[in-house]
Protein backbone atom coordinates (compact mmCIF):
# COMPACT_ATOMS: atom_id res chain seq x y z
CA UNK A 1 0.00 0.00 0.00
CA UNK A 2 1.57 3.41 -1.54
CA UNK A 3 0.96 6.96 0.51
CA UNK A 4 -2.32 8.36 -0.49
CA UNK A 5 -1.33 11.92 -2.07
CA UNK A 6 -3.69 13.96 -0.15
CA UNK A 7 -2.63 13.19 3.01
CA UNK A 8 -0.43 15.07 4.86
CA UNK A 9 3.06 14.06 5.42
CA UNK A 10 2.70 14.80 9.23
CA UNK A 11 -0.53 12.43 9.10
CA UNK A 12 1.30 9.70 7.40
CA UNK A 13 4.23 9.78 9.98
CA UNK A 14 1.92 9.24 12.80
CA UNK A 15 -0.25 6.71 11.24
CA UNK A 16 2.45 4.72 9.79
CA UNK A 17 5.82 5.34 11.18
CA UNK A 18 4.65 6.54 14.95
CA UNK A 19 1.98 3.46 15.23
CA UNK A 20 5.25 1.14 15.20
CA UNK A 21 7.24 2.91 17.31
CA UNK A 22 8.23 6.88 18.31
CA UNK A 23 11.61 6.03 16.08
CA UNK A 24 10.77 3.41 13.50
CA UNK A 25 12.43 4.50 10.20
CA UNK A 26 12.18 1.97 7.32
CA UNK A 27 15.94 3.14 6.59
CA UNK A 28 17.40 0.79 9.43
CA UNK A 29 15.64 -2.29 7.52
CA UNK A 30 15.59 -1.57 3.52
CA UNK A 31 18.30 1.02 3.22
CA UNK A 32 21.78 0.97 3.18
CA UNK A 33 25.32 2.64 1.90
CA UNK A 34 28.74 0.75 1.51
CA UNK A 35 32.04 2.06 1.15
CA UNK A 36 33.45 -1.09 -0.32
CA UNK A 37 37.15 0.28 -1.06
CA UNK A 38 37.40 0.30 2.93
CA UNK A 39 34.57 -1.87 4.16
CA UNK A 40 32.65 0.86 6.17
CA UNK A 41 29.10 0.81 6.13
CA UNK A 42 25.68 2.31 7.73
CA UNK A 43 22.11 2.87 7.13
CA UNK A 44 21.83 5.89 5.69
CA UNK A 45 24.00 9.37 5.09
CA UNK A 46 23.05 10.58 8.03
CA UNK A 47 24.73 8.15 11.16
CA UNK A 48 28.53 7.31 11.28
CA UNK A 49 29.95 4.60 9.32
CA UNK A 50 31.14 1.58 11.18
CA UNK A 51 33.27 -1.41 9.83
CA UNK A 52 31.87 -4.09 8.17
CA UNK A 53 33.87 -7.72 9.98
CA UNK A 54 35.74 -9.62 7.57
CA UNK A 55 35.58 -12.84 8.98
CA UNK A 56 31.20 -12.94 8.77
CA UNK A 57 31.77 -11.97 4.55
CA UNK A 58 33.35 -15.79 4.49
CA UNK A 59 30.07 -17.14 4.72
CA UNK A 60 27.52 -14.43 4.33
CA UNK A 61 28.06 -11.52 2.04
CA UNK A 62 24.91 -9.97 3.05
CA UNK A 63 26.95 -9.16 6.12
CA UNK A 64 28.40 -6.40 4.30
CA UNK A 65 24.73 -4.54 4.93
CA UNK A 66 23.52 -7.06 8.25
CA UNK A 67 26.20 -6.03 10.53
CA UNK A 68 25.45 -7.16 14.27
CA UNK A 69 26.03 -3.18 15.60
CA UNK A 70 22.88 -2.43 12.50
CA UNK A 71 20.94 -4.94 14.05
CA UNK A 72 21.17 -3.74 17.32
CA UNK A 73 20.35 -0.45 16.38
CA UNK A 74 16.74 -2.24 14.48
CA UNK A 75 16.14 -3.50 17.99
CA UNK A 76 16.55 0.20 19.39
CA UNK A 77 13.94 1.35 16.69
CA UNK A 78 11.10 -1.20 17.64
CA UNK A 79 11.44 -0.83 21.18
CA UNK A 80 10.93 3.11 20.45
CA UNK A 81 14.49 3.87 22.12
CA UNK A 82 15.99 7.04 19.57
CA UNK A 83 19.02 5.47 18.35
CA UNK A 84 21.99 7.97 19.12
CA UNK A 85 23.34 8.00 15.47
CA UNK A 86 20.14 9.12 14.24
CA UNK A 87 20.60 12.82 15.81
CA UNK A 88 20.10 14.50 12.43
CA UNK A 89 16.48 13.14 12.84
CA UNK A 90 15.76 14.21 16.38
CA UNK A 91 17.47 17.69 16.05
CA UNK A 92 14.36 18.19 13.10
CA UNK A 93 11.46 16.55 15.26
CA UNK A 94 12.19 18.24 18.20
CA UNK A 95 11.96 21.02 16.83
CA UNK A 96 7.93 20.60 17.07
CA UNK A 97 5.56 17.61 15.77
CA UNK A 98 4.88 19.82 12.79
CA UNK A 99 8.31 19.17 11.31
CA UNK A 100 9.30 16.56 9.19
CA UNK A 101 12.83 14.79 9.44
CA UNK A 102 13.99 12.60 6.89
CA UNK A 103 12.81 9.31 8.70
CA UNK A 104 9.62 10.42 7.20
CA UNK A 105 11.44 11.00 3.44
CA UNK A 106 13.77 7.65 4.23
CA UNK A 107 9.97 5.70 4.44
CA UNK A 108 7.54 6.75 2.76
CA UNK A 109 9.96 5.44 -0.38
CA UNK A 110 9.05 2.08 1.08
CA UNK A 111 5.17 0.52 0.89
CA UNK A 112 3.31 0.25 4.10
CA UNK A 113 3.09 -3.71 3.41
CA UNK A 114 7.32 -3.44 3.45
CA UNK A 115 7.25 -0.89 6.34
CA UNK A 116 5.23 -3.35 8.41
CA UNK A 117 6.78 -6.48 7.24
CA UNK A 118 10.19 -4.90 8.80
CA UNK A 119 8.85 -4.65 11.77
CA UNK A 120 7.29 -7.77 12.06
CA UNK A 121 11.01 -9.50 11.37
CA UNK A 122 12.80 -10.32 14.37
CA UNK A 123 15.65 -7.89 15.15
CA UNK A 124 18.45 -10.56 14.53
CA UNK A 125 17.49 -11.46 11.63
CA UNK A 126 19.08 -10.66 7.92
CA UNK A 127 17.23 -8.51 5.83
CA UNK A 128 17.72 -7.50 2.25
CA UNK A 129 17.94 -4.37 1.05
CA UNK A 130 15.70 -2.62 -1.28
CA UNK A 131 17.65 0.40 -2.35
CA UNK A 132 21.50 0.42 -1.65
CA UNK A 133 23.98 2.39 -2.41
CA UNK A 134 27.60 1.59 -2.71
CA UNK A 135 31.34 3.35 -3.47
CA UNK A 136 33.71 1.19 -4.48
CA UNK A 137 36.01 3.59 -3.95
CA UNK A 138 37.50 7.17 -3.23
CA UNK A 139 38.60 8.38 -6.32
CA UNK A 140 37.66 11.83 -6.85
CA UNK A 141 38.34 15.08 -9.34
CA UNK A 142 36.54 17.25 -6.51
CA UNK A 143 38.05 18.70 -3.22
CA UNK A 144 34.76 20.14 -1.76
CA UNK A 145 35.69 21.92 1.70
CA UNK A 146 33.15 19.88 3.62
CA UNK A 147 34.83 16.40 2.41
CA UNK A 148 38.27 15.04 3.41
CA UNK A 149 41.02 12.94 2.59
CA UNK A 150 38.63 9.67 3.45
CA UNK A 151 36.28 10.52 0.88
CA UNK A 152 38.76 12.15 -1.81
CA UNK A 153 41.70 11.38 -3.45
CA UNK A 154 41.97 15.13 -4.24
CA UNK A 155 41.47 15.65 -0.80
CA UNK A 156 43.90 13.17 0.09
CA UNK A 157 46.45 14.70 -2.59
CA UNK A 158 46.29 18.17 -0.86
CA UNK A 159 46.92 16.51 2.39
CA UNK A 160 50.21 14.72 1.22
CA UNK A 161 51.34 17.78 -0.69
CA UNK A 162 51.10 20.35 1.96
CA UNK A 163 50.84 18.48 5.01
CA UNK A 164 47.83 18.34 7.45
CA UNK A 165 45.70 21.72 8.37
CA UNK A 166 47.25 23.44 11.49
CA UNK A 167 45.46 25.70 14.51
CA UNK A 168 42.36 23.60 14.64
CA UNK A 169 40.88 22.53 18.01
CA UNK A 170 36.73 21.59 16.93
CA UNK A 171 35.31 18.53 17.10
CA UNK A 172 35.88 17.31 13.32
CA UNK A 173 38.92 18.98 13.37
CA UNK A 174 40.70 15.44 13.00
CA UNK A 175 39.18 15.16 9.43
CA UNK A 176 41.54 17.54 7.71
CA UNK A 177 44.75 16.08 9.77
CA UNK A 178 44.65 12.96 8.09
CA UNK A 179 45.67 11.80 4.72
CA UNK A 180 42.88 8.95 4.22
CA UNK A 181 44.79 6.20 3.60
CA UNK A 182 42.64 3.82 5.47
CA UNK A 183 40.11 4.46 3.46
CA UNK A 184 41.61 2.89 0.04
CA UNK A 185 43.99 -0.30 1.15
CA UNK A 186 43.45 -1.99 -1.83
CA UNK A 187 44.41 1.06 -3.96
CA UNK A 188 42.44 2.66 -6.14
CA UNK A 189 41.32 -0.15 -8.32
CA UNK A 190 40.59 -1.85 -5.33
CA UNK A 191 42.92 -5.13 -6.12
CA UNK A 192 42.07 -8.43 -4.17
CA UNK A 193 39.38 -6.13 -2.25
CA UNK A 194 37.49 -8.78 -0.72
CA UNK A 195 34.52 -6.35 0.10
CA UNK A 196 34.30 -5.50 -3.44
CA UNK A 197 34.31 -9.27 -4.26
CA UNK A 198 32.06 -9.85 -1.68
CA UNK A 199 29.79 -7.61 -3.36
CA UNK A 200 29.86 -9.10 -6.84
CA UNK A 201 29.32 -12.32 -5.29
CA UNK A 202 25.94 -11.55 -3.71
CA UNK A 203 24.98 -9.11 -6.49
CA UNK A 204 25.33 -12.30 -8.48
CA UNK A 205 23.34 -14.47 -6.07
CA UNK A 206 21.10 -12.15 -4.79
CA UNK A 207 20.89 -8.39 -5.19
CA UNK A 208 20.59 -7.97 -8.83
CA UNK A 209 16.83 -10.30 -8.36
CA UNK A 210 15.88 -8.44 -5.14
CA UNK A 211 17.06 -4.73 -4.92
CA UNK A 212 14.76 -1.74 -6.25
CA UNK A 213 17.48 0.15 -7.10
CA UNK A 214 21.24 0.20 -6.89
CA UNK A 215 23.00 3.57 -5.86
CA UNK A 216 26.86 4.42 -6.97
CA UNK A 217 28.72 7.23 -5.00
CA UNK A 218 31.71 7.68 -4.81
CA UNK A 219 34.41 9.88 -4.40
CA UNK A 220 33.27 10.49 -7.97
CA UNK A 221 31.69 7.48 -9.03
CA UNK A 222 32.77 7.79 -12.89
CA UNK A 223 36.05 7.80 -11.35
CA UNK A 224 36.11 4.50 -10.63
CA UNK A 225 37.13 0.99 -12.79
CA UNK A 226 34.08 -0.80 -10.92
CA UNK A 227 31.97 1.47 -11.98
CA UNK A 228 32.18 0.92 -15.83
CA UNK A 229 32.36 -2.78 -14.94
CA UNK A 230 28.93 -2.39 -13.46
CA UNK A 231 27.85 -0.45 -16.28
CA UNK A 232 28.98 -2.83 -19.13
CA UNK A 233 27.27 -5.43 -16.80
CA UNK A 234 23.69 -3.44 -16.92
CA UNK A 235 24.48 -3.38 -20.61
CA UNK A 236 24.89 -6.74 -21.16
CA UNK A 237 21.19 -7.59 -19.04
CA UNK A 238 19.05 -4.79 -20.47
CA UNK A 239 16.12 -6.51 -18.85
CA UNK A 240 17.61 -6.28 -15.30
CA UNK A 241 14.58 -4.73 -12.97
CA UNK A 242 16.68 -3.11 -10.29
CA UNK A 243 16.71 0.92 -11.10
CA UNK A 244 20.70 2.06 -11.64
CA UNK A 245 21.05 5.00 -9.65
CA UNK A 246 24.60 7.29 -10.03
CA UNK A 247 25.99 10.39 -8.29
CA UNK A 248 28.03 12.44 -9.85
CA UNK A 249 29.46 15.67 -9.46
CA UNK A 250 28.70 16.36 -13.05
CA UNK A 251 32.36 18.03 -13.25
CA UNK A 252 33.43 15.02 -15.18
CA UNK A 253 34.80 15.38 -19.21
CA UNK A 254 31.65 15.32 -21.83
CA UNK A 255 32.65 11.78 -23.05
CA UNK A 256 31.65 10.33 -19.68
CA UNK A 257 28.78 12.64 -19.44
CA UNK A 258 27.81 11.19 -23.63
CA UNK A 259 28.09 7.79 -22.01
CA UNK A 260 25.98 7.82 -19.10
CA UNK A 261 23.61 9.57 -20.94
CA UNK A 262 23.55 6.66 -24.19
CA UNK A 263 23.49 3.91 -21.34
CA UNK A 264 19.96 5.50 -19.85
CA UNK A 265 18.87 4.50 -23.14
CA UNK A 266 19.65 1.14 -22.62
CA UNK A 267 18.46 0.10 -19.16
CA UNK A 268 14.94 -0.14 -17.69
CA UNK A 269 15.17 2.32 -14.92
CA UNK A 270 18.28 5.07 -14.90
CA UNK A 271 18.58 7.91 -12.13
CA UNK A 272 20.58 10.61 -12.02
CA UNK A 273 22.03 12.41 -8.50
CA UNK A 274 24.08 15.31 -8.79
CA UNK A 275 25.08 17.50 -6.06
CA UNK A 276 25.15 21.49 -5.43
CA UNK A 277 23.80 23.80 -3.44
CA UNK A 278 24.66 27.35 -4.01
CA UNK A 279 25.78 29.63 -7.03
CA UNK A 280 28.47 30.69 -9.53
CA UNK A 281 32.17 31.98 -6.74
CA UNK A 282 30.41 30.66 -3.64
CA UNK A 283 29.57 27.05 -5.57
CA UNK A 284 33.39 27.07 -6.98
CA UNK A 285 34.56 28.36 -3.48
CA UNK A 286 33.17 25.12 -1.61
CA UNK A 287 33.16 22.78 -3.92
CA UNK A 288 37.35 23.05 -5.21
CA UNK A 289 37.02 21.85 -8.94
CA UNK A 290 33.34 22.43 -9.74
CA UNK A 291 33.38 25.17 -12.72
CA UNK A 292 29.71 26.70 -12.13
CA UNK A 293 28.86 27.48 -15.96
CA UNK A 294 30.18 23.94 -16.89
CA UNK A 295 28.10 22.15 -14.49
CA UNK A 296 24.99 23.63 -15.62
CA UNK A 297 25.68 23.35 -18.85
CA UNK A 298 26.23 19.37 -17.61
CA UNK A 299 22.84 19.37 -16.37
CA UNK A 300 21.03 20.93 -19.44
CA UNK A 301 22.84 18.86 -21.52
CA UNK A 302 21.90 15.38 -19.66
CA UNK A 303 18.13 16.67 -20.09
CA UNK A 304 18.43 16.93 -22.94
CA UNK A 305 19.70 13.62 -24.03
CA UNK A 306 19.37 11.24 -21.72
CA UNK A 307 16.40 9.09 -20.30
CA UNK A 308 16.34 9.59 -16.95
CA UNK A 309 13.12 8.05 -14.54
CA UNK A 310 15.10 11.12 -11.94
CA UNK A 311 17.40 13.65 -12.08
CA UNK A 312 17.66 14.89 -8.64
CA UNK A 313 20.55 17.37 -6.72
CA UNK A 314 21.53 16.55 -3.45
CA UNK A 315 21.82 20.16 -1.09
CA UNK A 316 24.51 20.13 1.26
CA UNK A 317 23.42 22.46 3.47
CA UNK A 318 26.30 24.08 5.12
CA UNK A 319 27.12 28.14 6.66
CA UNK A 320 28.74 29.23 3.36
CA UNK A 321 25.88 27.74 0.91
CA UNK A 322 23.31 30.89 2.45
CA UNK A 323 25.47 32.85 0.51
CA UNK A 324 23.04 32.21 -2.47
CA UNK A 325 21.17 28.47 -1.62
CA UNK A 326 18.05 31.29 -3.11
CA UNK A 327 20.07 32.13 -6.12
CA UNK A 328 20.33 28.39 -6.92
CA UNK A 329 17.19 27.35 -6.38
CA UNK A 330 15.81 29.49 -9.09
CA UNK A 331 18.72 28.30 -11.73
CA UNK A 332 16.94 24.95 -11.16
CA UNK A 333 13.25 26.35 -11.54
CA UNK A 334 14.25 27.87 -14.48
CA UNK A 335 15.84 24.46 -15.94
CA UNK A 336 12.94 23.04 -14.43
CA UNK A 337 10.75 25.10 -16.74
CA UNK A 338 12.65 25.15 -19.56
CA UNK A 339 12.39 20.78 -19.64
CA UNK A 340 8.94 20.53 -18.26
CA UNK A 341 9.01 16.68 -18.95
CA UNK A 342 11.79 15.72 -16.29
CA UNK A 343 11.73 15.06 -13.27
CA UNK A 344 14.06 17.61 -11.82
CA UNK A 345 14.24 17.04 -8.09
CA UNK A 346 15.91 19.00 -4.92
CA UNK A 347 16.64 17.42 -1.47
CA UNK A 348 17.85 19.84 1.78
CA UNK A 349 20.43 17.59 4.08
CA UNK A 350 21.35 19.53 6.78
CA UNK A 351 25.08 19.51 7.39
CA UNK A 352 26.34 18.54 10.67
CA UNK A 353 30.21 17.39 10.22
CA UNK A 354 32.38 19.14 10.43
CA UNK A 355 30.81 20.93 12.89
CA UNK A 356 32.98 23.95 12.53
CA UNK A 357 31.21 24.31 8.72
CA UNK A 358 27.45 24.05 10.39
CA UNK A 359 25.14 26.71 10.01
CA UNK A 360 25.13 26.38 13.62
CA UNK A 361 28.50 28.01 14.01
CA UNK A 362 27.53 31.08 12.40
CA UNK A 363 27.20 33.82 14.71
CA UNK A 364 23.39 35.13 16.24
CA UNK A 365 23.26 38.13 14.20
CA UNK A 366 24.01 36.23 10.68
CA UNK A 367 21.68 33.10 11.21
CA UNK A 368 19.06 35.88 12.13
CA UNK A 369 19.62 38.06 9.21
CA UNK A 370 19.72 34.65 6.71
CA UNK A 371 16.60 33.53 8.18
CA UNK A 372 14.87 36.59 7.41
CA UNK A 373 16.17 36.52 3.81
CA UNK A 374 14.79 33.44 3.07
CA UNK A 375 11.54 33.52 4.92
CA UNK A 376 11.02 37.03 2.75
CA UNK A 377 12.19 34.97 -0.52
CA UNK A 378 10.24 31.86 0.03
CA UNK A 379 6.97 33.74 0.39
CA UNK A 380 7.38 35.34 -3.05
CA UNK A 381 8.40 31.94 -4.39
CA UNK A 382 5.63 29.38 -3.05
CA UNK A 383 4.25 29.16 -6.60
CA UNK A 384 7.40 27.52 -8.02
CA UNK A 385 8.31 25.10 -5.41
CA UNK A 386 7.00 21.77 -4.51
CA UNK A 387 5.36 20.93 -1.23
CA UNK A 388 8.47 18.95 0.06
CA UNK A 389 10.65 21.94 -1.06
CA UNK A 390 8.64 23.87 0.67
CA UNK A 391 8.83 21.58 3.68
CA UNK A 392 12.67 21.60 3.33
CA UNK A 393 13.24 24.94 2.89
CA UNK A 394 10.95 25.78 6.19
CA UNK A 395 13.18 23.05 8.43
CA UNK A 396 15.96 24.80 7.26
CA UNK A 397 14.70 28.28 8.28
CA UNK A 398 13.95 26.57 11.63
CA UNK A 399 17.07 25.07 11.99
CA UNK A 400 18.58 28.16 11.31
CA UNK A 401 16.71 29.83 13.62
CA UNK A 402 16.66 27.25 16.56
CA UNK A 403 19.15 25.02 16.44
CA UNK A 404 22.87 25.55 18.52
CA UNK A 405 24.61 22.28 18.37
CA UNK A 406 24.63 20.10 14.97
CA UNK A 407 25.38 16.83 17.26
CA UNK A 408 25.56 15.91 21.08
CA UNK A 409 29.33 16.02 20.67
CA UNK A 410 29.94 18.72 19.28
CA UNK A 411 31.67 21.49 21.03
CA UNK A 412 31.67 24.94 21.85
CA UNK A 413 30.44 27.83 19.69
CA UNK A 414 33.78 30.04 20.40
CA UNK A 415 35.96 26.90 19.21
CA UNK A 416 33.90 26.35 16.11
CA UNK A 417 34.16 29.31 14.95
CA UNK A 418 37.59 29.83 15.54
CA UNK A 419 38.34 26.71 13.41
CA UNK A 420 35.80 28.27 10.96
CA UNK A 421 38.37 31.41 10.52
CA UNK A 422 41.61 29.09 10.84
CA UNK A 423 40.35 26.22 8.47
CA UNK A 424 39.54 29.25 5.64
CA UNK A 425 42.54 31.05 6.01
CA UNK A 426 44.47 27.65 5.13
CA UNK A 427 42.39 27.06 2.26
CA UNK A 428 42.54 29.76 0.29
CA UNK A 429 46.50 29.53 0.39
CA UNK A 430 46.11 25.61 -0.19
CA UNK A 431 43.73 26.11 -3.21
CA UNK A 432 44.27 29.53 -4.58
CA UNK A 433 41.14 31.37 -3.21
CA UNK A 434 39.90 34.05 -1.54
CA UNK A 435 36.96 34.42 0.53
CA UNK A 436 36.49 37.57 0.63
CA UNK A 437 36.35 38.19 -2.98
CA UNK A 438 34.39 34.74 -3.00
CA UNK A 439 31.32 35.80 -0.51
CA UNK A 440 31.33 39.18 -1.75
CA UNK A 441 27.56 38.81 -2.12
CA UNK A 442 27.48 38.87 1.44
CA UNK A 443 29.34 41.44 3.57
CA UNK A 444 27.67 40.68 7.11
CA UNK A 445 29.51 37.04 6.58
CA UNK A 446 32.81 38.78 5.50
CA UNK A 447 32.74 41.40 7.99
CA UNK A 448 32.40 38.95 10.88
CA UNK A 449 34.83 36.88 9.36
CA UNK A 450 37.57 39.43 9.25
CA UNK A 451 36.60 40.18 13.39
CA UNK A 452 37.58 36.99 14.12
CA UNK A 453 41.29 36.54 15.65
CA UNK A 454 42.72 32.76 15.53
CA UNK A 455 45.78 31.59 17.38
CA UNK A 456 48.40 28.88 16.50
CA UNK A 457 47.67 25.37 17.42
CA UNK A 458 50.57 23.46 15.67
CA UNK A 459 49.95 19.89 14.53
CA UNK A 460 53.01 18.71 13.97
CA UNK A 461 52.40 15.31 11.86
CA UNK A 462 49.13 13.34 10.15
CA UNK A 463 46.83 11.80 12.92
CA UNK A 464 45.96 8.10 12.19
CA UNK A 465 43.04 6.87 12.44
CA UNK A 466 39.78 7.19 10.02
CA UNK A 467 36.08 8.10 9.49
CA UNK A 468 34.44 5.45 11.82
CA UNK A 469 36.36 6.98 14.44
CA UNK A 470 33.25 9.73 14.17
CA UNK A 471 31.03 7.12 15.49
CA UNK A 472 33.22 4.85 17.47
CA UNK A 473 32.23 6.26 20.88
CA UNK A 474 28.63 5.30 20.45
CA UNK A 475 29.38 2.04 18.54
CA UNK A 476 31.59 0.65 21.68
CA UNK A 477 28.75 1.52 24.20
CA UNK A 478 26.13 -0.25 22.07
CA UNK A 479 28.33 -3.27 21.21
CA UNK A 480 29.64 -3.50 24.72
CA UNK A 481 26.08 -3.68 26.25
CA UNK A 482 24.32 -5.88 24.02
CA UNK A 483 27.30 -8.23 25.01
CA UNK A 484 26.76 -7.21 28.77
CA UNK A 485 23.20 -8.79 27.82
CA UNK A 486 24.32 -11.83 25.88
CA UNK A 487 22.66 -10.35 22.83
CA UNK A 488 25.63 -10.98 20.51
Amino acid sequence: MLKNENEAPVNWRDRVLNSKSASFCGAKWFNGTIWLGSGATTSCHHPPPHKVDLEELKNNPSALYNTPYKKLMRKQMLEGTRPNECQYCWKIEDLGKEHISDRYYKSIIYTEDELTQAQQTPWNHNVNPIQLEIAFDMNCNFACSYCNASFSTTWAHDINKHGPYQHLKSDGAGAYTHNGAWAQPYGPKNTNNPYVQAFWEWWETDLQFSLRQLRVTGGEATQSSDFWKLIDWYEAHPDCEVELAVNSNLGIKLNKIKRLCEVSHKVKRFAMFTSNESTGANSEYIRDGLNWEEWIANVRYMLEHGKFHTFHCMMTINALCLASLDSFHEALFDIREEYPDTKLDVSYNILRFPSLQSITTLPEEVREERAIHYRNWMASNLHRMREHEVLGLSRTIAYIEEVDDGHDRSTDLESRQHDFVSFYKQYDVRRGKNFAEAFDNWPKLVEWYSKITTEEIPVEALTLGDATEWGKLNYDEVIENAKNEGLI
